[in-house]
């Protein structure tokens, strides 16, 4: 811990004298009716070994202790401004929830640039799954990840795919995407390069959206070989996203449902002529 500042501070808190439960109670006390600021700070100093104590259990996650301590402060502090002295509940089991709540946010935010953790379940996996997989392997020491995983899943009641992607995630470091990789002729690639994508290649996109177009052109000259009528059938019927039935487009130009199919069967058959003939010209004029 090189910053003199907290080096200072934690003297001070491992000195701090205990308080008493009727000494605590009187402080708080002015605290809640006065909003006596020394009160307040001898609460909190007097259980700073709270914090330096909790901050031990989060070593394991690689973090400054220095940082811990600090949200731990954070976490006294707002317990202190909270603490309610009429309930009968000793601060420092009223403080140990605040405490611990602004440790773990602190190591969810540091720990990893992927954000995890924001469910109260994946929460107490993150926090849980060393732990009971080590005492886990410890008693079936013969047992597959995948047992072993059953069982963290039944203890903490999540589900065993959220199990396993944790421990996988817990397993391995971050890694930049722009990290260089090696290859075989000595040239170098980077992560991002070997990302597996489900989008289409750019040039599957630049040649979808040159047929996509080249259609477009090709239907609407074959459209403008339609009398209105038959235009009007052919877009309400197969242009349309909601194609409409023959009986409620019968009713709308007047005719019976039976005459709307002819026509319509009249309309398809001309498109495919206008079609057939334009294709080939269009070619030719492509190339």
């Amino acid at each position: 811990m090189d910053d003199p500042a907290k080096r200072t501070m934690i003297r001070q808190a491992m000195s701090a004298p205990y308080l008493e439960r009727a000494e605590e109670l009187a402080l708080a006390r002015r605290w809640k009716s006065r909003r006596d600021q020394e009160a307040l700070n001898r609460i909190a100093l007097a259980h700073m070994r709270l914090v330096i104590a909790m901050a031990g259990r989060f070593r394991s996650f690689g973090l400054p202790a220095s940082d811990l301590i600090q949200e731990g402060h954070v976490g006294l502090l707002e317990a202190a401004a909270r603490f309610e002295p009429e309930r009968g509940v000793r601060f420092s089991t009223y403080a140990g929830w605040w405490i611990r709540a602004s440790m773990q946010d602190f190591v969810l935010r540091n720990w990893s640039i992927v954000r995890g953790g924001t469910s109260s379940a994946q929460k107490a996996l993150f926090f849980n799954l060393r732990r009971l997989r080590a005492r886990l392997a410890r008693e079936r020491v013969d047992a597959p990840r995948e047992a072993l995983h059953r069982e963290v899943a039944e203890t903490l009641g999540v589900r065993v795919a959220d199990v396993a992607a944790m421990d996988a995630r817990l397993s391995a470091s971050d890694a930049s995407l722009d990290a260089p990789v090696g290859g075989e002729d000595g040239a170098s690639s980077h992560l991002v390069d070997f990302l597996v994508s489900d989008e289409p290649l750019p040039d599957e996109v630049a040649t979808r959206t040159i047929d996509d177009e080249r259609r477009a052109r090709w239907l609407g000259r074959a459209l403008s070989t339609l009398n209105p009528r038959e235009l009007k059938i052919i877009r309400e019927r197969r242009l349309a996203e909601d194609g409409v039935t023959l009986e409620v487009l019968g009713e709308k130009l007047g005719i019976s449902k039976e005459r709307v199919r002819q026509i319509e069967s009249r309309a398809m058959e001309k498109l495919r002529d206008a079609l057939k003939r334009i294709d080939p010209e269009m070619m030719r004029n492509a190339a």
